[in-house]
């Protein structure tokens, strides 16, 4: 949020004067009133970015102008200036919804303060509900075409209600997380925090100080305390994206959580308790992971209290177009267009293919296509799917059976080929990391490590 015009409400005509050059030396616009009756004319006349008004004034103070502002012009920033404040009456302007008070005589210096403090937090709230939108989304909004997904959306609204942990399964790119966010936003802990940790994606190390925090010095760069994930979620939810990728110690760690509800700072020793639910997902079959010893039983037992399955893509097809032509929309308007469509042939193109990257790689198949069209409407030829656009063609007069891709590896050094065979590898999955990693035989861990050193290497961009 940017201020740029003020609106200054004062009935002393020296104090309204001299807020007025003062707002001006500061570079802003400035419109003014005499009382809080003409105050609120002024602010639904003039559209201020910020009111600073006296309280004690006639035909309408102050405190009444918050409250009304407050009330019909949510989002306008009140300040309070006055010359007869006391403790309590800053409280009362503060409840009503003043942002911040001051006391006269003020100077100009002072009013800036305020007014970059204002800035910053009205800016911070804006980009917290933002990001609590991106994040969490409306559930409403939800696809679910296909039998499959409404049997799992009525199901997770079902087990929101209840307090057990949930173990979401499912291929990569299924939606696990948005079945997830259903369950926080229907259940009684909407209003709380929801926050998210992909196990995949860090160490040992950095995951465990991820969880439960760390104290000062706790190890090599730990410079300062820092809250951990489960406090972060205090009153709300916890979603452990990808739980099958942990390590036996940090499952250990995590067992006692939601057991005890309890737990330590990494090179802490005071003990915190917290109130959170955990919802975890992963692309793993945790029953065989116990079995092969890669996965402690009790843990299992713990998350699989309350089991949800997303089905793949390949097995609810009724999704497929109504998910393509949303996701259509949303980047058609992200790019400036808002009447992108599909033509029948693209549609139908789009249901023919297997879709083993599932929804995640839906969308990507779509963005791109939406980003790169030649016309108002996506085509056939503006759809790329996988890592190539079509079926290897054999070359004529090659070796029997030799492909173009195959004799395209000859004679070239191998860490090139690994390189563009990961690259290629997470394009067809949009992205995801932990599918590429599981299709290509290593670890989320290896991957993302090949990765940083091909950016360091200016290799990747």
């Amino acid at each position: 949020m940017s201020l740029h015009k003020i609106l200054v409400v004062d009935d002393d005509n020296l104090s309204r004067q001299f807020l007025v050059e003062a707002v001006k030396s500061l570079g802003y616009q400035v419109c003014v009133a005499r009382d809080g009756a003409e105050g609120f004319e002024q602010a639904r006349r003039e559209a201020p970015d910020l009111v600073l008004t006296d309280l004690r004034m006639p035909a309408a103070d102050g405190q009444q102008l918050i409250e009304r502002i407050a009330s019909e012009m949510p989002g306008l920033p009140c300040v309070v200036i006055t010359a007869h404040g006391t403790v309590e009456t800053a409280v009362r302007a503060m409840k009503s919804g003043a942002a911040d008070f001051l006391m006269k005589p003020c100077t100009a210096d002072t009013l800036s303060l305020v007014f970059q403090r204002v800035q910053r937090t009205r800016r911070l709230e804006r980009e917290n509900e933002y990001l609590r939108t991106e994040v969490l989304g409306d559930s409403s909004d939800l696809v679910a075409e296909s039998a499959q997904m409404q049997e799992t959306l009525r199901s997770a609204r079902r087990i929101a209600k209840s307090k057990g942990t949930v173990l979401i399964t499912g291929e990569s790119g299924v939606g696990k997380e948005r079945v997830a966010q259903v369950i926080h936003t229907e259940s009684t802990r909407a209003a709380g925090p929801f926050i998210r940790v992909n196990c995949a994606a860090l160490s040992e190390t950095l995951l465990e100080s991820e969880l439960f925090g760390h104290e000062r010095g706790a190890f090599t760069g730990a410079h300062k305390q820092r809250e951990g994930r489960f406090e972060l979620a205090d009153g709300g939810t916890l979603l452990l994206d990808e739980i099958g990728e942990i390590s036996p110690s940090l499952q250990a760690k995590l067992l006692r959580v939601l057991q005890e509800e309890e737990f330590e700072r990494v090179g802490g020793t005071s003990t915190i308790k917290v109130d959170v639910r955990v919802v975890a997902t992963t692309n793993r079959d945790l029953a065989a992971e116990v079995k092969a010893g890669r996965f402690r039983e009790d843990l299992y037992y713990r998350l699989h209290v309350l089991p949800i399955h997303v089905a793949p893509l390949r097995e609810r097809s009724k999704d497929i177009l109504p998910l393509a032509r949303r996701f259509a929309s949303v980047y058609g308007r992200q790019n400036g267009a808002d009447d992108v469509t599909l033509s029948a042939a693209a549609e139908q193109r789009l249901m023919q293919w297997s879709w083993p990257g599932n929804v995640r790689e839906l969308e990507n198949v779509v963005q791109r296509a939406v980003v790169l069209r030649h016309g108002s409407s996506v085509e056939p030829s503006d759809l790329q799917f996988g890592a190539a656009s079509g079926p290897q063609a054999v070359l004529p007069g090659g070796p029997q059976g030799a492909t173009q891709s195959a004799l395209s590896l000859a004679n070239r050094p191998l860490a090139d080929i690994e390189r563009e065979a990961i690259l290629e590898t997470l394009a067809s999955t949009g992205g995801n990391k932990t599918e590429a990693a599981r299709r290509m035989g290593v670890s989320a861990r290896t991957l993302s490590n090949k990765m940083k050193l091909w950016r360091q290497l200016g290799l990747v961009a």
